[in-house]
């Protein structure tokens, strides 16, 4: 499990976004309303933007985000319009490491996932290990559900080029519905590809953890778009995610919400 956020709209200081909320990733990394898996998310955090040359940029730490000495300093310097960033708490048997910390990122796509598979080794790896190119199978770093998971829509969008974003976040989730039949998943996503940001709420077996969206919180500029696991301000109208579907927020257009 963990917290995840993310923002598009004008361009604004990291900080603004992750350390200046009321309910801020750290606040939601210490003290969590609404997790139901664990109590504090500890182990590790990391953020997400498009650089100068439109490709993802991250910056990881597998140690807990409170403790990162250079987190204040890189907070106040970088800028961007479109932030993704998660604090995490590890599911057992996922080591803590830097290649296990979220977000993940190809050259396209950045990439969270809030949750878990039950028993993922057996219910569904192997599945996609026989299902995924041999390409995106050996670019999978660490062994997390979550990296197998973007590995899965990676492998999807390679193979027909014509598909949607939309499209292929939809076949995802589908056939993992398919391979986790008998067991328990937490399957909350929130994707970019540099122009919009993708907010899943979804669960196999198990009600859907938290998450909410806001188009118009005064902390943030006219035009911002948010999500985030949980509210991370009193002001705004933050509204939940119904369960089972697919938000789309582009900034030249209005929320989008499609039923999965």
């Amino acid at each position: 499990m963990c917290r995840m956020a993310a923002y598009l709209g004008p361009e604004i200081a990291l900080e603004q976004f992750l350390l200046k909320p009321s309910h801020n990733l750290i606040e939601q990394a210490v003290a969590p309303r609404e997790m139901r898996y664990a109590r504090v998310n500890g182990d590790g955090f990391g953020f997400g933007w498009y650089g100068p040359d439109d490709m993802p940029a991250v910056y990881t730490n597998p140690h807990p985000i409170w403790v990162d000495a250079n987190l204040a300093t890189l907070a106040r310097n970088l800028r961007s319009d479109l932030w993704l960033a998660a604090v995490r708490s590890a599911t057992p048997g996922f080591g803590t490491a830097p290649v296990n910390t979220q977000p993940f990122h190809d050259h396209e796509l950045l990439f969270l996932h809030n949750g878990f598979i039950e028993d993922f080794r057996r219910s569904v790896r192997p599945n996609l290990l026989r299902d995924l190119s041999p390409d995106i199978e050996a670019s999978v770093r660490g062994d997390t559900d979550s990296e197998y998971i973007f590995a899965l829509l990676r492998h999807i969008l390679n193979e027909d080029e014509d598909i949607t974003l939309e499209s292929a976040i939809s076949e995802t989730l589908s056939l993992l519905d398919d391979w986790t039949a008998g067991v328990s998943a937490l399957l909350n996503l929130i994707i970019s590809d540099g122009e919009r940001l993708y907010a899943v709420r979804h669960a196999v077996n198990d009600d859907s953890p938290s998450l909410y969206f806001c188009v118009d919180d005064e902390s943030f500029p006219d035009g911002a778009q948010l999500v985030a696991s949980e509210a991370l301000t009193g002001q705004g109208i933050w509204q939940p995610l119904p369960e089972h579907s697919l938000l789309l927020l582009d900034a030249e257009s209005p929320p989008e919400l499609i039923a999965l």
